[in-house]
């Protein structure tokens, strides 16, 4: 089940919501779980005895470090115990067929691949347990008593299966004891209303012209129709996920909770290093406080810097996904930050903006290419036409009827990757009483309008995937 779907729109969510405040402060943890568990169920029926599995091991190590780790030996095997566990089983379903697939490919053998498929959100909901243990056995958060609490941390189907992280520090507070005001909740629903626009409006639309450039054969692509496929993939990820993450942040409102922002505009973004402090927050703050502080950060000599960030970039490409793209996807960011940090960072900041910011957005646009395509081969044939300039391919007649079709979309989605509602939403708060009931009167409108648009693009399209689903 996706949030842009007509039974969750419909029936999952409005049902968890009016059950959810029918029910005294002491119930709500408990219908908040049982909708969440099967919301997972709808999907994986099996594998939620995997994220059951998970709670349980993170729960109960986390009470006997609390009641027996007198001493660092004893917390650090709780922790070790946790941690090795999950790892172990996120790299079997994750990794186990592509660690087979390179081992036939590099040594000829013919190992049978199990053909496991990839539960849900594994990589989400193990990165928010393991969080948890680590950061219980570094003292900063105490361990949760009630298992029902620390479950519903866990399976909360807002943010389940595709993000944002969400650490138990930050919401541990939250699960005994928030609040409901009735402005919390519209601006929840607001929040959730502008990614539901996002993910159906525009980043559908951008996915649907990216998967057709992306099959079109080298003698039908010129320059500018692959460059045009790049940046249409470009604005399908970061509007499909961002649209994600905006659902789940106005839905966690909507229920009392408060989750970290997961993005700030990236495509805006002068540098690498900026555009990594504003995509996916939640997972660049993960691998910065568990894995790039413990090994060093940059307070060591400058060879061991590169190394915590090459370490750093390796995990996160092989996060992503089991396919060898994924990790040239790493390396890839990961040396353009070293070279950022140590070559050419100082003389790009002396730049004007418009050229810092053209730079970021093509290695991000060309960074996307490697992130989509996971068969090598496919790979670099459309990096070959992204840099084939005959004079004959640079454009042809298939990309401009491709922009007169979908121009309208990808000029929407460049405005609105710019911060242009904060903008608006500040102009509006200078407004007199009067003006700004008018101006809220017709936002009203336009939002039950887009609602009524998407509701329709819903019924009828049935190109509506979740891309970070599948990580």
């Amino acid at each position: 089940m996706v949030f842009s779907c007509i039974p969750f729109l419909f029936f999952f969510l409005p049902l968890c919501l009016i059950l959810y405040y029918a029910v005294p402060f002491s119930w709500k943890n408990g219908i908040l779980l049982i909708f969440s568990l099967i919301f997972y169920a709808w999907g994986e029926p099996l594998y939620i005895l995997l994220m059951l599995f998970s709670t349980a091991l993170d729960y109960t190590n986390g009470r006997l470090m609390e009641r027996f780790g007198t001493t660092k030996c004893r917390r650090t095997f709780f922790l070790c115990c946790s941690i090795c566990i999950n790892l172990s089983i996120l790299a079997f379903f994750k990794y186990a067929d592509f660690a087979i697939a390179s081992v036939n490919g590099l040594l000829g053998t013919q190992f049978a691949q199990p053909g496991i498929h990839l539960p849900v959100g594994i990589s989400f909901y193990t990165f928010q347990t393991m969080s948890y243990i680590i950061d219980l056995y570094r003292g900063e958060v105490k361990a949760e008593r009630s298992y029902t609490a620390y479950l519903t941390y866990v399976s909360m189907f807002p943010q389940l299966v595709a993000g944002p992280i969400v650490r138990f520090a930050d919401i541990q507070e939250q699960l005994h004891n928030r609040r409901f005001p009735l402005d919390g909740f519209e601006q929840g629903l607001l929040r959730f209303m502008m990614g539901l626009f996002k993910k159906v409006l525009i980043a559908n639309q951008a996915g649907a012209l990216w998967e057709e450039i992306r099959v079109l054969g080298a003698a039908d692509t010129s320059v500018a129709t692959a460059w045009l496929g790049a940046l249409c993939f470009t604005l399908q990820l970061y509007f499909d996920f961002s649209a994600y993450s905006d659902m789940a942040i106005g839905m966690g409102r909507m229920l009392g909770f408060h989750y970290n922002e997961n993005f700030n505009y990236p495509l805006t973004a002068i540098s690498v290093t900026d555009f990594w402090r504003r995509w996916h927050i939640s997972l660049s703050t993960w691998f910065r406080d568990y894995v790039y502080i413990p090994l060093g950060g940059n307070r060591r000599s400058i060879p061991r810097h590169l190394f915590n960030i090459a370490i750093v970039w390796f995990l996160t490409g092989l996060w992503h996904g089991a396919s060898w793209n994924f990790i040239l996807w790493g390396v890839y960011y990961g040396t353009l930050l070293m070279l950022e940090k140590y070559i050419w960072g100082k003389a790009l900041a002396k730049l004007p903006k418009w050229t810092q910011h053209t730079y970021a957005v093509l290695i991000v646009v060309f960074g996307f290419v490697i992130f989509a395509i996971t068969d090598l081969g496919e790979l670099g044939s459309y990096i070959s036409l992204l840099f084939s300039f005959a004079s004959n391919t640079l454009a042809d007649t298939r990309f401009f009827w491709y922009l007169g079709n979908y121009g309208v979309v990808i000029a929407t989605a460049c405005i609105l990757a710019c911060p242009v509602y904060p903008w608006l939403c500040q102009k509006v708060s200078t407004l007199s009483p009067k003006k700004s009931c008018v101006v809220s009167a017709f936002a009203g409108v336009g939002v039950l309008l887009l609602f009524v648009l998407s509701t329709a693009y819903m019924v009828s399209d049935t190109y509506n995937p979740f891309l970070y689903f599948r990580f």
